[in-house]
């Protein structure tokens, strides 16, 4: 009995089909990089846009809500199938059949968290730790800017702060001890580092280097002393919670939380005019009618349009509130927000830090 012969071409088709069905490689590590890079972006701006938006609504006395991303798991599969068939049944009967199959799919699963509850308290309501805010400082942070951020009262010298009612000016001395603290810092005199006692217990240490500085530099280390009412011999100072140090030998720092910090950017907020005068927004801070400079964490526009150059922007009741993309000093307060959640003190108390002044 005489037998089909498949022409060449039909042929080809029938290992190529077989070549690109069995033969591709793994389609994971492909993703890697892409997805990577997407998801970062991702989580980065809507993480900028939750926060601004929550910002916004506390000037409005709008509860803020903030939903983490707990968890994505990004899933592929690749199914696929090559059939090749033929019957033989007579001379003009007989054929070759020819089938292929193949099943894509990508099922990326995202979980996110609320922060509610006792988790909310303790991520924004609790004040940040002391020593935290230091470290900062000798991370590279601006030390006028964290502490402008973050301190509501250094030894008794009290920040700005706001309210529903107005804004309370700092202290002039306040100011001072900001500036002389980040001439300090540009200085290279400032140096922060951990040591253990015998019993382990790990202590930090903040100093201010006495040799190979300038005389400026030291002139504004006794001036900082002075103003911060600190014992002119002492050698070290312990770093507390409070407003008020009970003794000459301590720095005492009352920090803010979070939620502070974020109230403090929503006082600064530019409102439309009208949500102001029908009593829907705080006044907040508003230089034009108190005719005191108002020294500013962040600066928020708004519009009726969508702007086009702008580092985050969000609607919210019929206007979008952005930050323009060429203001650094606003940028800046945005990541230091993110640092800040990260800062939040969510276990257990650690022991505070000294603070080394030397004397001169």
């Amino acid at each position: 009995m005489p037998f089909y012969h498949p022409t060449p071409g039909v042929l080809s088709l029938a290992i190529l089909g077989s070549v690109l069905l069995t033969g591709c490689s793994s389609i994971g590590p492909k993703t890697v990089a892409r997805d990577r890079y997407d998801y970062s972006s991702s989580i980065s701006d809507s993480w900028k846009r939750q926060t601004l938006l929550n910002i916004v609504k506390l000037r409005y006395l709008d509860p803020p809500i903030f939903v983490d991303v707990g968890q994505i798991v990004a899933g592929y599969s690749l199914e696929t199938g090559v059939s090749l068939g033929g019957q033989v049944s007579s001379p003009r009967d007989n054929n070759l059949t020819l089938g292929a199959s193949g099943k894509y799919t990508d099922r990326p699963t995202i979980t996110y968290t609320p922060l509610t509850g006792n988790q909310f308290v303790k991520a924004l309501m609790t004040p940040l730790p002391p020593e935290s805010v230091f470290f900062m400082i000798q991370s590279g942070w601006p030390a006028d800017g964290v502490l402008l951020a973050s301190a509501a009262v250094v030894n008794g010298l009290k920040n700005q702060d706001t309210s529903i009612t107005g804004v309370t000016p700092p202290d002039a001395d306040f100011l001072r001890v900001l500036e002389l603290l980040r001439n300090i810092q540009r200085s290279g005199a400032v140096n922060l580092r951990v040591k253990e006692n015998p019993q382990n217990q790990r202590t930090s240490i903040l100093s201010f280097r006495s040799k190979d500085i300038s005389e400026a530099t030291l002139g504004e280390i006794r001036e900082l002393r002075q103003l911060l009412r600190l014992d002119a011999e002492a050698m070290e100072f312990t770093l507390t919670f409070g407003a008020t140090a009970d003794t000459n030998r301590e720095l005492a720092i009352l920090t803010r939380s979070v939620l502070h910090i974020m109230s403090t950017m929503a006082a600064q907020v530019e409102l439309p005019p009208e949500d102001v005068v029908q009593g829907r927004a705080t006044p907040g801070m508003q230089e034009e009618a108190t005719g005191k400079a108002i020294h500013r964490l962040v600066r928020i526009h708004s519009s009726k349009e969508q702007p086009k150059d702008a580092f985050v922007t969000v609607p919210y009741r019929d206007s979008w509130f952005w930050i323009d993309d060429r203001d650094l000093t606003s940028k800046r307060a945005f990541a230091f927000m993110l640092m800040l959640f990260t800062l939040a003190d969510t276990g257990q108390k650690e022991t505070l830090p000294l603070i080394t002044i030397p004397a001169q």
